[in-house]
């Protein structure tokens, strides 16, 4: 709880600060609060409300060439506080900042003050509006309209619907990237790359953007629905997927024109964004965090192989019958074993070390392919053959973990040759991109 004089003390202690880096500046200051009704200023919502408030400033300063010369944050009880110096016009900084709080979903509770060089304060152009009504803020604040109880209420449901918006486009494009940084990845043995088009006759990378393209909102949709069903047990998100993911897999051959290239994904990442969005956004930079929720969610999942009914078995149940291979499933409900201990480690390794993107995906695709049977391999070239592949990749990566492009493209020709394809093994670096691409960005 924050006292009265708490805040006149930090409101002076900003002023003291905005005059100083005017003095030392010459330039516009744009002084950056939040507006939070009540007696409690700030928190971890409050402080991700302020980063999204930042990041959205920032960008519009990009796009508009605008030099950002130096900034200071203060993160207190009292409060988020950014003192950013721009070489900008004071008008149009203004109208920039103003667009910002008028024009964005949580902007009402941005306080983006603009301070000229002489240290005169921009009037906005617009009188502010009341968080519950609409009518001029002032007025409603003068007599009172809206007691704080509501406002506080008001205040919490705009911070929630910012960021659970923020959070959902951010995780459903990080996906998105995901799929394409592994179609992008070159070479690839038997697979769809930017060289060619690997062991298949009917796609490419074109078919591969297309398919990525239209299943953003389905990763969308797995965010809302993990978020939804967050205090639900683990599997009923999980089942609460299933239709949506039949809903995906129409869109992506609707795209393709009837060609499968994201089946395995739909299921493997839209698993994924459902654990996201079950777990606080706090938990998304953690891989054993995200890959214990999605064990959770999906327990027990490999028994659906063992299945009795009177159909045409699945690849995946024919391969389970012949050699007790659970496949994704399994992987699944074990927390994903090979992207945590083999895939991801080699892909981060690989990126810490100066490999390019190609290089590193490379070898974390071969190091799962290594380490797990790929249902696909089984499927085009039978158990001894992709066996001997497996064990083929052991001992390359034993004596080069970090193949070259020649010998990459050696294993592309000789897999082309003989009707390979790991898909099963690319749809789990497309998880291991989107872990990294979680940690990364936050």
């Amino acid at each position: 709880m924050v006292e009265l004089s708490q805040m006149l003390a930090a409101r002076d202690r900003r002023v003291e600060r905005q005059g100083a880096l005017l003095e030392q500046y010459r330039l516009p200051l744009v002084s950056f609060t939040l507006n939070i009704a009540g007696p409690v200023k700030n928190g971890p919502e409050i402080r991700r409300l302020f980063a999204l408030g930042r990041g959205l400033l920032f960008g519009q300063l990009r796009r508009v060439k605008a030099p950002l010369v130096y900034r200071e944050e203060v993160d207190e009880e009292t409060g988020c506080e950014g003192l950013y110096v721009v070489d900008m016009d004071p008008a149009a900084l203004k109208t920039l900042c103003c667009d910002l709080e008028e024009n964005t979903g949580a902007g009402r509770l941005f306080d983006l003050d603009v301070l000229c060089p002489d240290g005169s304060k921009l009037d906005r152009p617009r009188p502010r509006r009341c968080l519950i009504c609409g009518n001029e803020a002032k007025d409603c604040a003068r007599s009172r309209t809206h007691s704080v109880p509501e406002l506080q209420a008001k205040t919490r449901d705009m911070i929630r619907a910012a960021l659970d918006q923020h959070d959902t486009e951010r995780a459903a494009s990080l996906t998105v990237r995901a799929l394409l940084y592994e179609v992008a990845v070159t070479p690839k043995p038997g697979l769809v790359d930017r060289h060619n088009n690997g062991s298949h006759r009917d796609m490419d990378m074109y078919t591969f953007m297309r398919s990525a393209a239209a299943l953003w909102p389905y990763f969308a949709e797995c965010l809302r629905i993990g978020r939804e069903s967050r205090e639900a047990p683990a599997p009923e998100t999980f089942a609460a997927l299933r239709f949506p993911g039949k809903l995906a897999e129409g869109e992506m051959l609707r795209a393709t024109g009837g060609v499968n290239t994201h089946k395995g994904a739909i299921f493997t990442l839209g698993v994924v964004c459902g654990a996201l969005g079950r777990l606080n956004e706090a938990h998304w930079r953690d891989p054993a965090a995200v890959l214990s929720e999605i064990a959770a969610m999906t327990q027990g999942v490999e028994r659906e192989l063992q299945s009795q009914e009177e159909r045409i078995p699945t690849a995946g149940e024919r391969f389970y019958r012949a050699c007790g291979v659970t496949g994704v499933r399994g992987q699944a409900a074990q927390g994903f074993p090979t992207v945590r201990d083999y895939g991801l480690p080699a892909l981060e390794e690989g990126l810490a070390a100066g490999k390019s993107e190609d290089e590193a995906g490379a070898a974390a695709l071969l190091t799962i392919l290594a380490h797990t049977p790929d249902t696909n391999m089984l499927s085009r070239g039978g158990i001894a053959l992709a066996e001997e592949k497996r064990a083929a990749l052991q001992s390359l990566l034993q004596s080069d973990p970090w193949p070259d492009s020649e010998t990459l493209a050696g294993l592309d020709r000789e897999y082309i040759a003989e009707n390979l394809s790991p898909g099963g093994s690319a749809d789990l670096l497309a998880l291991c991109w989107l872990l990294h691409f979680l940690k990364e960005e936050n």
